[in-house]
C-alpha cells in the first residue's frame, strides 16, 4: 500500500495501530517474532572454498588447465623435461581466481555499508509510555517520535508535524532540504522526492519535529529496496572481457584441431606416436598464449597505478580498459556535476539584478540574515548561503536584538521576525516570492525578475521589511543554487569531443535539472526533462528509443536509474554511471563502469562502484578515460604481437610436416619461446604511451570485435610471414650444416623474429616516426630478451639440455638478416597503408 495516499486514520486502521496510546509492548514482540528485526538482511554467503572454485568455468580458464596438465604429463613422459610451462599456467589461473573472489565481495560491502547507516536508536510509544529502544526492534505500527538530530529508524506516515524538514538528499538526490507536512494527502503516483507526508529510514531530521507511524521496517523499507537492488545486480562483463572470452574459446577449439592435424602428420612422416604425440602437444600448448592474462592483468595493474596518481582509485581491475571503451557518462547531479553545497548566486532589487557588493546588495544580504536561525558553519543549508554570502560582504549585524518570531511553515511559506536596530523597531519577512509579494505595497519588476531566475533552475527567496505600516516594502531577491563544479563543462566539452555522450540522471527538480544540464553543456535550453512518472509509463523497449536523444532524467528513482543504465546497455552503450547518493548505488553496480565520489560520497555509493574519484572531480573521468583508452590499445597490441607470433610457431611446424622434413624445433624450445621471448617484450607493450589523438577519436564500437577484419588478416598474414623466415632458416641451416645446427638456426630466426615483431606491434606508424628507442621499457626487455637467447645457444651446458649447438658468425648472420627482414617488411607494409 502507498501510504503517501492514505490519511492519518486510514493508514493507522490499516496498520492497526493506536496513534494516542502506539503499540501494546505484546503486540510489538508478536509482531517482531512474525515480521523479523528492522534491519537489512544478511543472504547466507557461499563458503569461499565454493566461491574460489566457480572461477573455473570460464572456457579458456579450462583450456589453460588441461593445457598445464598435457604439459606436465609430456614434461614428465620426457623425463628431464621442464616443469616451468605447467607452474607458470597454474599460478596464472589461480591469480586470476582470487581477484576474481575479491570483485564478488564487492556486493557484500556494499550493504554492510548500508547497515552501518541505520540509526542506533528510535524513540518510540509504546503503552502510552515514550521510551528509547534499540532501532532494530522496531517494527510496523510503531509510533515514532522525531526531533532535530535524529536519523529516522524505518520509513513512515507523518501523524503530526511542526516545521519539520528532513534531508533526504542520499537517498532521492535533492540537494535541499524537505519540507514536511502531515496534514497533506498525495496522489498514488507522486515521486519519492516529493513525498512530503512521509519520512524514510536513514534519513535526518534537520529542524522541527513530529510523530509519525512506522509503515515499513527492514528490506521492506526504501532503503531496503537499494540493498536489494545492490545484491541482485551483477557487474557485468567489460567488453574485453567479452572479446577475450571468444579468443579464448576459439584458440582453444583450434589447439585441439592443431593437435590432431600435427599428430597426423607426424604418424604419416613416421616420427613415432610417441615422439609425435610430444610435439603436437607442444605446439598446441604453444598455440595459446598461456601468458596473455598474466600480461593483461600486469597491463591493468600498471594502469591502475597511474590512474591512482589522478586520483581516479580503481576497486575492479577490469574497469580500467572499461572506461577506456565507454561511450556514454551518466551523471548524477547533486554532488557529481554541482558541489553540494547551497550558494547564493544572484541578487536582485525590485527593478533589476544588483552586485553582492553594491550598497543595495549588501543591505539586501544584512536584511536576510537578520531574518536566519543559522549560522556561517551550521544550519539549515540555505540560510546558511544566506549568512555566508552576507559575511563575505562584512553585512553581518551581530547587536540587533530579535524580539519576535514567526518561523516558516509549509502553509505560509514565509517566517518573519520583529527585530530591534539601530534605535529603528521593524519586521523582516523572508519566504516564497508570491507569498513575499502579496504583503508588499509595489513589487516593482519582481514579478518578471523572479520568473527569469525560476526558468534558470534557481530556488528565489524574496525579502521585505515593514516598520509601522500595514504594508511591507519589498527589499529585492536573493537566487540560491548549488552550483556547478567549476571544472565540468570543460570535462563534459572534452566528453563530448572523445565521442562520448553525457547523460544527467538526478532525482531533483526538472527544471532545475535542464537548467544546469544547458549551463554545462549536456544539454539544450530547449531541451524537456524525462522525469520519473513519464518512465513508469514506459515499456522497456519505449525506453530503449527514448534514451537515444535524452540527456536528462529528473525526479526519478533507484529503480529508475538501473532503467535507464540498462536501456542504454541494451542499445549495445558501454555505460559508465557516476553517483555520489546511497540511491545511485544500484545503477552504479548495473553499469558496466560505476564510479562513485571519494570525499563527499556515502560509503555505500564507494561500495557499488568500480572505481572511486578521491577528489570528487568529475574531470578526473576524462583523464581516467584517456588512461583507459591507452590501457585497451596496447591489450590489443599485446594480443596482435603474441597471436602473430603463434601463428608463425604453428605455420613452422605445420609447413614443415606438409615438406616431409624433420621437426625443426623441440618442444622444450616452442615452450621456451612462449614463455620466455614472448612475456617481457609483450608487458613493455602494454606500458606503450598514448597515441596524441586519442581524446579525438570516437570509442571503440561495442558491437565490433577486438580486431577488424584487416586487422584479423595483419595478424595472420605477419605470423605466416615469421613462420616462412624461420622455416627458411631451417631448411638453409639443415642444408649446409646439417639438423642440429638447422634446428639451432631455426630456434634463433624464430626467437629473433618475435622480439622483432614486439617492436613492430608498437604502433601502426612507423616505428622511426614514434621514435625507435622512446619506449624505456622494450628497450630492457628486448635487450634482456636477446641476451637469454644468445646465453641459450652459446653456453654449452645450457645448449645441451635445449638440443642445440653453438653457432658460428656466418650462422649467426643468417639468423639476423633472416629475423630483420621481419622489420623491412611490416614497416614497408606501414608505409603504404598509413
Amino acid at each position: 500500500m502507498d501510504f503517501h495516499s492514505a490519511g492519518i486514520n486510514d493508514t493507522a486502521q490499516k496498520l492497526k495501530t493506536d496513534i494516542k496510546n502506539g503499540l501494546k509492548k505484546s503486540e510489538a514482540l508478536k509482531r517482531l517474532n512474525e515480521h523479523g528485526e528492522n534491519r537489512l538482511s544478511e543472504k547466507k554467503k557461499t563458503n569461499i572454498v565454493l566461491r574460489f572454485l566457480s572461477q573455473f568455468k570460464d572456457f579458456m580458464v579450462i583450456t589453460l588447465i588441461i593445457a598445464a596438465a598435457i604439459s606436465f604429463f609430456t614434461a614428465y613422459i620426457e623425463g628431464e623435461g621442464s616443469y616451468i610451462d605447467p607452474i607458470i599456467i597454474l599460478a596464472i589461473v589461480i591469480l586470476n581466481a582470487v581477484i576474481g573472489v575479491v570483485q564478488e565481495s564487492k556486493a557484500e560491502h556494499a550493504i554492510d555499508r548500508l547497515r552501518q547507516m541505520s540509526a542506533p536508536e528510535a524513540t518510540v510509544v509504546r503503552d502510552l509510555q515514550v521510551q528509547k529502544i534499540p532501532a532494530a526492534q522496531v517494527v510496523v505500527g510503531d509510533i515514532l517520535l522525531l526531533g532535530a538530530g535524529d536519523c529516522v529508524a524505518a520509513d513512515a506516515r507523518l501523524v503530526e508535524s511542526v516545521e519539520l524538514k528532513t534531508n533526504e538528499s542520499a537517498l532521492t538526490g535533492e540537494a535541499l532540504p524537505v519540507e514536511k507536512n502531515s496534514a497533506v494527502l498525495l496522489s498514488e503516483d507522486t515521486p519519492l522526492a516529493e513525498r512530503c507526508n512521509t519520512v524514510y529510514a536513514t534519513s535526518t531530521v534537520l529542524s522541527g519535529h513530529a510523530k509519525a507511524v512506522v509503515t515499513h521496517t527492514g528490506m521492506d523499507t526504501q532503503i531496503g529496496r537499494i540493498a536489494d537492488m545492490i545484491g541482485s545486480e551483477k557487474s557485468p562483463l567489460t567488453p574485453l572481457q567479452l572479446r577475450l572470452e571468444k579468443i579464448g574459446r576459439a584458440l582453444g577449439l583450434g589447439a585441439v584441431a592443431i593437435c590432431a592435424v600435427i599428430f597426423i602428420l607426424g604418424v604419416l612422416r613416421r616420427d613415432g606416436l610417441l615422439s609425435s604425440f610430444m610435439l603436437s602437444v607442444s605446439l598446441a600448448v604453444a598455440a595459446i598464449p598461456e601468458g596473455l592474462p598474466a600480461v593483461v592483468t600486469v597491463v591493468l595493474s600498471t594502469g591502475v597505478s597511474k590512474m591512482a596518481k589522478n586520483k581516479a582509485i580503481i576497486r575492479r581491475l577490469t574497469a580500467v580498459e572499461a572506461l577506456g571503451s565507454a561511450t556514454y557518462i551518466c551523471s548524477d547531479k547533486t554532488g557529481t556535476l554541482t558541489q553540494n553545497k547551497m550558494t547564493v548566486s544572484r541578487l536582485c532589487s525590485p527593478y533589476s539584478e544588483i552586485d553582492a557588493d553594491s550598497d543595495e546588495g549588501k543591505n539586501l544580504l544584512k536584511t536576510a540574515a537578520l531574518c536566519c536561525n543559522a549560522t556561517v558553519d551550521s544550519g539549515e543549508p540555505t540560510e546558511t548561503a544566506i549568512v555566508y554570502a552576507a559575511s563575505q560582504q562584512k553585512a553581518l549585524v551581530k547587536d540587533a536584538v530579535r524580539l519576535r518570531e514567526e518561523p516558516f511553515s509549509s502553509e505560509k511559506k514565509m517566517m518573519t521576525v520583529e527585530v530591534e536596530f539601530d534605535g529603528r523597531r521593524f519586521e523582516i519577512v523572508k519566504g516564497a516570492p508570491e507569498k513575499v509579494f502579496a504583503l508588499c505595497r509595489f513589487p516593482g519588476n519582481a514579478y518578471v525578475l523572479n520568473n527569469r531566475l525560476a526558468d534558470e533552475g534557481l530556488r528565489v527567496l524574496a525579502v521585505a521589511t515593514r516598520e509601522g505600516g500595514e504594508l511591507f516594502e519589498l527589499v529585492g531577491l536573493i537566487a540560491i543554487e548549488d552550483p556547478e563544479r567549476r571544472e565540468a563543462a570543460r570535462a563534459v566539452a572534452l566528453c563530448k569531443q572523445a565521442g562520448i555522450t553525457p547523460v544527467m540522471i538526478t532525482g531533483d527538480n526538472p527544471r532545475t535539472a535542464v537548467a544546469i544540464a544547458a549551463r554545462l553543456g549536456i544539454a539544450e535550453k530547449s531541451d524537456s526533462a524525462v522525469t520519473g512518472a513519464k518512465l513508469d509509463s514506459m515499456s522497456d523497449k519505449e525506453l530503449c528509443e527514448t534514451v537515444k536523444t535524452k540527456r536528462v532524467f529528473a525526479r526519478v528513482s533507484p529503480e529508475h536509474k538501473v532503467r535507464i543504465v540498462k536501456a542504454l546497455r541494451a542499445n549495445g552503450e558501454v555505460t559508465a554511471m557516476t553517483g555520489d547518493g546511497v540511491n545511485d548505488a544500484p545503477a552504479l553496480k548495473a553499469a558496466d563502469i560505476g564510479c562513485a565520489m571519494g570525499k563527499g560520497g556515502t560509503e555505500v555509493a564507494k561500495g557499488a562502484a568500480d572505481i572511486v574519484l578521491a577528489d570528487d572531480n568529475f574531470a578526473t573521468i576524462v583523464k581516467a578515460v584517456r588512461e583507459g583508452r591507452g590501457i585497451y590499445d596496447n591489450i590489443k597490441k599485446v594480443i596482435h604481437f603474441l597471436l602473430s607470433s603463434n601463428i608463425g610457431e604453428i605455420i613452422l611446424v605445420f609447413f614443415a610436416g606438409l615438406m616431409h622434413l624433420p621437426s625443426p624445433l623441440l618442444p622444450i624450445q616452442l615452450l621456451w619461446i612462449n614463455l620466455v621471448t614472448d612475456s617481457l617484450p609483450a608487458m613493455a607493450l602494454g606500458v606503450e604511451k598514448a597515441d596524441s589523438d586519442i581524446m579525438t577519436r570516437p570509442p571503440v564500437d561495442p558491437k565490433k570485435g577486438l580486431f577488424t577484419k584487416n586487422g584479423w588478416l595483419d595478424i595472420a598474414l605477419e605470423g605466416v610471414f615469421i613462420g616462412v623466415l624461420a622455416l627458411l632458416g631451417f631448411v638453409l641451416g639443415r642444408a649446409f650444416w646439417g639438423l642440429d645446427a638447422g634446428r639451432a638456426v631455426c630456434f634463433c630466426t624464430m626467437s629473433i623474429c618475435e622480439l622483432v615483431h614486439a617492436l613492430n606491434s608498437r604502433s601502426k606508424h612507423s616505428l622511426f616516426s614514434i621514435g625507435l628507442l622512446s619506449n624505456k621499457r622494450m628497450n630492457i626487455a628486448f635487450a634482456v630478451c636477446m641476451l637469454l637467447q644468445v646465453g641459450v645457444v652459446m653456453i654449452p651446458q645450457v645448449a645441451a639440455v635445449f638440443g642445440v649447438v653453438t653457432l658460428s658468425f656466418v650462422q649467426w648472420s643468417l639468423v639476423a638478416v633472416l629475423g630483420f627482414a621481419l622489420l623491412a617488411a611490416v614497416e614497408i607494409s606501414k608505409r603504404v597503408k598509413y
